[in-house]
């Protein structure tokens, strides 16, 4: 079955009231993955997409811990998953630790790094939707149990696992997260968080 024709991903589109790009529109954050590996060669164009990514006087503060089904490092990302995302995320054919470097190369603290890796996985997870690809972002682990696991440096704070893969059946999935796989997406409108003159009044470009 195509991608596009899998019932789960058509119900996921977004319904927006204005354009955006195609693939904004298809991204979504399944927790069914089918078991077949992702290609090496598609995981560098994701890292690569992330390389890109704007940040704070160009620090660059992003790092990831990738890993695949079957490696030590997924068995390790898998230990750091809390509980209520393990029967989901174990499955995914990769996971990946983004982290953040918290100080700058001078030593001030990095006041800007966790957006900065916001920055380069939201970059990440567009050119795995351009990929056909589907990234999770979960913050449903143990941050500190990721740090002892992999010996992550005190200057340095893990942010988000991410699991990624091709999209999978929703009967894979237990009653209540393939009811959550099939819910169409919401948002909230524009309205509601976009203001002008003082906080609270939306902007007359969206009122």
């Amino acid at each position: 079955m195509l991608i596009a024709e899998h019932p789960a991903n058509t119900i996921k589109i977004a319904a927006v009231d204005h354009v955006i790009h195609p693939a904004l529109q298809r991204r979504w954050s399944p927790r069914a993955f089918a078991p077949h590996p992702v290609e090496p060669q598609k995981l560098l164009s994701l890292l690569e997409a992330a390389r890109w990514a704007p940040s704070s006087g160009n620090g660059q503060p992003w790092h990831f811990i990738v890993g695949v089904q079957g490696s030590a490092t997924h068995a390790r990302l898998v230990e750091a998953i809390k509980e209520g995302n393990l029967p989901w995320a174990a499955q995914a054919p990769v996971l990946m630790l983004s982290v953040a470097r918290t100080t700058t190369p001078s030593g001030r603290p990095a006041q800007y790094a966790f957006y900065d890796v916001g920055l380069a996985v939201a970059n990440l997870t567009f050119q795995a939707t351009m990929l056909d690809l589907f990234v999770h972002q979960m913050g449903g682990f143990e941050p500190e149990k990721a740090r002892v696991l992999f010996a992550i440096p005190e200057d340095f704070a893990p942010v988000t696992m991410l699991a990624i893969g091709y999209l999978g059946e929703p009967g894979v999935l237990d009653e209540r997260n393939r009811e959550r796989e099939l819910t169409p997406r919401t948002r909230r409108p524009l309205s509601e968080f976009v203001f002008e003159e003082t906080w609270g009044q939306a902007a007359k470009l969206v009122a």
